[in-house]
């Protein structure tokens, strides 16, 4: 095996692990030399166009599923799944952060919301979020950089009548054309954006890994980090037929919830809690035929957020809920009223479960889903109620609740918990591994909870956070 010295040696070129780079950039010097290993491709938003694809690579292909009927869906290649994402960037409730102090469940993360803030408002600008910035059900402490998108005519009804718990979605689909994408142009085909206007790695952060000091290498999938006397010394990785072996002064994991610990057990960590408590949300997407009021005006694919049912004392006892109000035509098939209808998504918190899991059992990652939480499934029983109560101010016909939960929120999360303890987790609040003070681990894997939120903007404002506590 051939070797070869890097200051920093990254894994992954998704959401965390870009967003680690950016900062490292700014702060490493002149000199720094800086490797990147991803395992897929650089499929281009070109590519992608002509093949109908995220990826040249089958995300089934690289991992065991013992519970087939739950797909764990991410991107493989460059990008990672900032190419397939949604754009949805809502922040994480200031309560998300203190479930254990306020509600007596699951674990409180070692951060607070307040420390997190400046990270997510410099997110939100690197991503160009619209958003509603005078009406939002978070702290802020700056406006959004671009204006919100336009709401629905059952949006703006639901405005009306929800005040202060309903708001206008903020999300990574432009409202405004930047300097690299147009705006949004609402045909609700967002894993595959036509025009380029979500915010992805290749669209708006490609420029980073063409810096001089970082070597990106591509169809390199990493094996194993490098162990010595408790500390990180480098990556094997595998290209092609080859392993090859890398060192480095540190190390940061960014590859996902699956990979994260699959690396971490086969480099010799061991810990109860390592690879342990794979999750996400749970949803449930419902249908509401209205009386006399049309839908699809809006400017952008998912339009509103509720949030009637996500904070307050019933989480004492139940999963939190978010509310999205989707613009994607779902036509009445009756005449003259076509556009009576409305789609809407439950989004629901989960705790931890250490019944699902992932293994390192071969070459592959092997994961195991038992099911949601009791928790997320006392809400998710009630979602008929809880619904009607969200549609009271508009004319509804009848709800049509399916018989299922959507399979997949295609978020990865809580098989590398971060902690103060380091008994039960695995990483402290800088990311850093407990143990080996030069390995970090980065994204969702690090979640101590699943809460409702789309975990992308918390997850790269994370990695900003680390990259400045880590290379200060």
């Amino acid at each position: 095996m051939a070797s070869k010295a890097y200051d920093l040696i990254l894994v992954g070129s998704g959401f965390a692990s870009t967003f680690f780079l950016h900062r490292a950039l700014q702060k490493l010097g002149p000199d720094a030399r800086i490797l990147v290993l991803e395992s897929g491709r650089r499929d281009t938003h070109a590519w992608q166009l002509q093949n109908r694809s995220n990826s040249s690579i089958p995300y089934q292909d690289t991992y065991e599923n013992r519970s087939p009927r739950k797909p764990w869906v991410y991107n493989p290649g460059f990008g990672g799944s900032s190419n397939c994402w949604w754009a949805c960037t809502p922040r994480m409730l200031p309560a998300d952060f203190e479930l254990r102090s306020r509600y007596g469940v699951g674990r409180d993360w070692p951060l607070s919301y307040d420390s997190l803030e400046d990270y997510y408002c410099e997110v939100e600008d690197l991503m160009s979020v619209s958003g509603p910035s005078e009406d939002s059900p978070f702290p802020r402490s700056r406006p959004y950089p671009q204006p919100p998108h336009n709401l629905t005519d059952p949006d703006k009804i639901l405005k009306k009548g929800h005040p202060t718990g309903f708001f206008v979605q903020p999300t990574a689909r432009a409202r405004v054309p930047t300097s690299r994408r147009g705006p949004c142009c609402a045909t609700s085909t967002c894993r595959l954006c036509p025009i380029n206007a979500k915010f992805t790695i290749q669209n708006e952060m490609a420029h980073l890994f063409e810096d001089s000091r970082v070597t990106l290498e591509l169809e390199a999938t990493a094996q194993q980090v490098l162990m010595e006397a408790g500390d990180a010394k480098g990556v094997i990785y595998r290209k092609g037929d080859r392993d090859i072996e890398v060192r480095g002064q540190a190390v940061a994991l960014g590859a996902n919830a699956i990979f994260n610990p699959w690396l971490l057990q086969r480099s010799g960590f061991k810990h109860p809690l390592l690879g342990q408590c794979l999750t996400e949300q749970a949803s449930i997407t419902l249908t509401a035929d209205l009386d006399g009021v049309d839908n699809f005006q809006g400017s952008t694919s998912i339009t509103g957020h509720g949030y009637l049912h996500y904070d307050g004392d019933h989480r004492r006892d139940r999963a939190a809920a978010l509310i999205e109000t989707m613009n994607i035509p779902n036509l009445r098939h009756e005449k003259g009223r076509w556009r009576q209808r409305m789609q809407f998504k439950f989004i629901f918190e989960n705790l931890l479960e250490t019944s699902n899991s992932v293994e390192s059992t071969g070459q592959k990652p092997t994961t195991t889903w038992k099911g949601d939480t009791s928790y997320a499934k006392k809400s998710i029983s009630i979602v008929r109620e809880l619904a009607e109560s969200f549609l009271k101010p508009l004319p509804v016909e009848r709800i049509q609740v399916p018989g299922r939960l959507n399979q997949t929120e295609s978020h990865i999360l809580c098989t590398t918990v971060m902690g103060v303890d380091p008994n039960d987790s695995i990483v402290d609040a800088g990311l850093i591994h407990h143990t080996a003070r030069n390995l970090l681990v980065l994204g969702g894997s690090v979640f101590p909870t699943a809460s409702p939120a789309n975990p992308t903007l918390t997850l790269s404002a994370l990695s900003l956070m680390a990259a400045d506590r880590f290379l200060s």
